[in-house]
C-alpha cells in the first residue's frame, strides 16, 4: 500500500511538472511568406512580404520579419502570392439570405422562425469570412439576428467576421424599412421595437430599443429603396426632425449613425442632420457631395448591388425592376462625380442582394469605375475600417494590430479580380482558409 502511495505521489509530481511545462512552453508563432505584401497603409507593395503572427497579434511584418528566437514556429509558404489586409465590408446582411426567386425568398423568410434564421446567419457569415471578409458592419436585419450571430462570434461558438451590429434599420411607416406591404389582418404591423418610428421622440424611442438590446450602431432608411414595393426610390422618408433626433440621440450614446438614401434630397436632409455615412447614394447631385466631402460623410457606394439589380432587373415585380434599372443608371454617373469631388469612400457591397461570398467583386468594380488597384484596396484599409471605428485594431498589416490576413494569387495590383480567389484567410491568428497542402 505504501509502494502504491508513493507510486501515485511520483506519477502526480510529474503529471503537475508536465503540466507546467505545457503551460509556460511558448507559443506557436505562425510566419506567413509571399512574393508580395500590400500593407494596407502605405499603399504599395512590397517584394517579397512576410508577416510574423503570435498570440492573435501580428508582431513583425516585412520582407526582414524574423520570429522571436526559441519560437515554436509554423511556416506557411504562399509562393506567387500577395499578403494582404482582411477585407472589411461596411455594408452586409450576413443574417438575411440572397434567393434568386424574389418572391419565394419573400415567402419563405415570411415563415422562417427566428431560431432558425440564426443557423441560416451562420452559414453566411462562414461564406463571407472564407471570402476574405474578416470584419463587417451588419446594417439592418429582423428579430436581433445579426446581435446574437454577433455574440456568438465573440463567444467562439461559430467562426465568422468581426461584427459591428445594428438590430433593426430604422425607417418610417410605408418606407424601405417597413418593407412588408401585406394587410394589416395577415401581419401585425411594425412599430419602433422593430424599427418603425413616426415623429422625433417615436424615433429616438427606437434608437434607445435597438441600443438597448445590443446595437453597435444605428441604421436609418432617409430615402425610397429599390427592393421594396411600396414607395418611391428616392423621396425622402425622415423629416429633419425625426432626423435629428434619430443622429442625435445615437452620437450621444457614441454610435454612428448609416443612411441607406438613394435620393439626393433625402441624403442631404441627413448630412445636414449629422449623418456618418450615406449607402448606395444613387441620385446624389454634385452639390451634395461637395456637402459629404466637406463634412467627411462616407460614401458606401456599394457598386456591386447596383449592378446585379441592374442585370436581374427583369427577374422582379414590374415596381422593383423599373427602379432598379433607374438607380443603376444614375449609379454610374454619381461614383465618377464622387470620384472626381474627392468624396471620401468606404467599401461595402450589401451582400444578400448576392449571393453571400461573392464580395470582393466590389473592388474590380471600383477599378472599373477609375480607381487604381491600391486605392480600391483601401477603401478597405483605410475606409471602412476608420468609418466602423475600427482602425485601431484592425485594417492594416502592422505590428500591433490584429492578424487578419487574406493572400490572393499573383500581384493583385496588376490583378485586383484575385482579391475574389483568397488563397488564404487568416482571422485573429486562426487560419480559416488554406490552399490545398499547406501546413
Amino acid at each position: 500500500m505504501k509502494f502504491r502511495i508513493a507510486a501515485l505521489s511520483v506519477a502526480l509530481s510529474w503529471g503537475l511538472a508536465l503540466s507546467a511545462s505545457a503551460q509556460t512552453a511558448a507559443p506557436e508563432v505562425v510566419v506567413l511568406k509571399a512574393a508580395h505584401l500590400f500593407d494596407g497603409k502605405s499603399g504599395r507593395l512590397v517584394s517579397p512580404g512576410v508577416v510574423v503572427v503570435s498570440g492573435g497579434r501580428i508582431v513583425a511584418v516585412g520582407a526582414d520579419a524574423k520570429p522571436p528566437v526559441d519560437a515554436n514556429v509554423r511556416t506557411i509558404d504562399l509562393g506567387d502570392a500577395t499578403l494582404l489586409p482582411g477585407y472589411i465590408d461596411a455594408h452586409t446582411h450576413l443574417a438575411s439570405d440572397h434567393n434568386e426567386d424574389w418572391a419565394q425568398g419573400f415567402y419563405e423568410n415570411m415563415l422562417r422562425f427566428p431560431t432558425e434564421q440564426a443557423f441560416h446567419a451562420q452559414r453566411n457569415a462562414q461564406a463571407a469570412l472564407a471570402a476574405g471578409v474578416t470584419s463587417a458592419r451588419e446594417l439592418g436585419a429582423p428579430d436581433f439576428v445579426d446581435i446574437g450571430l454577433r455574440n456568438a462570434i465573440n463567444s467562439g461558438l461559430v467562426q465568422g467576421p468581426r461584427l459591428i451590429a445594428a438590430g433593426h434599420a430604422l425607417g418610417s411607416t410605408g418606407g424601405h424599412c417597413d418593407s412588408v406591404n401585406a394587410p394589416p389582418d395577415r401581419v401585425r404591423p411594425a412599430g419602433p421595437l422593430e424599427g418603425v418610428c413616426n415623429g422625433a421622440e417615436e424615433c429616438r424611442l427606437a434608437v434607445r430599443q435597438q441600443m438597448k438590446f445590443g446595437a453597435d450602431v444605428i441604421k436609418i432608411c432617409a430615402s425610397g429603396g429599390v427592393l421594396s414595393e411600396s414607395d418611391p426610390v428616392d423621396v425622402p422618408q425622415l423629416t429633419p426632425e425625426e432626423l435629428r433626433a434619430i443622429i442625435g440621440e445615437a452620437h450621444n450614446w457614441n454610435r454612428k449613425v448609416a443612411a441607406h438614401s438613394h435620393g439626393d434630397v433625402a441624403a442631404r436632409l441627413a448630412v445636414e442632420a449629422g449623418v456618418d455615412s450615406i449607402e448606395h447614394g444613387s441620385f446624389l447631385t454634385a452639390d451634395t457631395l461637395q456637402l459629404m466631402k466637406r463634412k467627411g460623410v462616407y460614401l458606401v457606394p456599394t457598386r456591386m448591388t447596383q449592378l446585379w439589380v441592374d442585370e436581374k432587373a427583369g427577374t422582379y415585380p414590374p415596381k422593383i425592376g423599373e427602379k432598379a434599372r433607374a438607380a443603376a443608371a444614375a449609379h454610374t454617373r454619381m461614383f465618377k462625380q464622387a470620384l472626381q469631388i474627392g468624396v471620401p469612400i468606404a467599401y461595402g457591397t450589401d451582400s444578400a442582394v448576392f449571393p453571400h461570398g461573392l464580395n470582393a467583386r466590389e473592388f474590380g468594380d471600383y477599378v472599373d469605375m477609375g480607381m487604381s488597384p491600391a486605392q480600391a484596396l483601401m477603401t478597405s484599409s483605410q475606409g471602412s475600417a476608420k468609418l466602423l471605428g475600427i482602425d485601431g485594431d484592425t485594417g492594416t498589416l502592422e505590428a500591433g494590430k490584429a492578424a487578419d490576413i487574406v493572400a490572393v494569387p499573383g500581384d493583385v495590383l496588376r490583378d485586383i479580380r484575385a482579391t475574389e480567389r483568397p488563397l488564404l484567410v487568416m482571422r485573429a491568428g486562426v487560419v480559416v482558409k488554406r490552399p490545398a497542402g499547406a501546413n
